[in-house]
């Protein structure tokens, strides 16, 4: 399995927070600049980026412990050839399919795997 050809780079790191403000206030005082803001459902998501590292928070529940980083995310070209590329060599999208939000100006279509330390990795494709 090898998806080198789709990928062009660390998309975000998403981590869940209870305290919205008191994150922006966090990573805005190191010098990360808040890029986009969204709602996804009732849930409040805000986008903020320190050179290429783009750190994506959202408040609600989290599967992990508060503070933990939930998922990887790759920039990928292609979400379909890697989807195929991804379950063809046995692996199941959590999700089991690829799914849409609408972030960004146009939307994205992602979906996320389990690796082998349960750690979450999500490949994504801005449209």
């Amino acid at each position: 399995m090898n998806i080198a050809q789709y990928a062009t780079g660390l998309q975000h790191v998403g981590i869940p927070t209870g305290d919205m403000d008191g994150s922006i206030r966090f990573y805005t005082g190191l010098g990360f600049e808040n890029i986009h803001e969204t709602l996804n459902g009732a849930s409040r998501v805000v986008f903020l980026q320190l050179k290429d590292l783009i750190v994506e928070i959202w408040e609600g529940p989290s599967t992990g412990r508060s503070g933990a980083i939930d998922h990887i995310a790759i920039n990928v070209t292609d979400v379909e050839a890697v989807y195929r590329t991804v379950t063809g060599a046995g692996l199941s999208a959590i999700e089991g399919k690829i799914c849409e939000l609408p972030f960004w100006e146009l939307g994205v279509r992602y979906f996320t795997i389990e690796g082998l330390n349960a750690e979450r990795i999500e490949f994504i494709q801005k449209l």
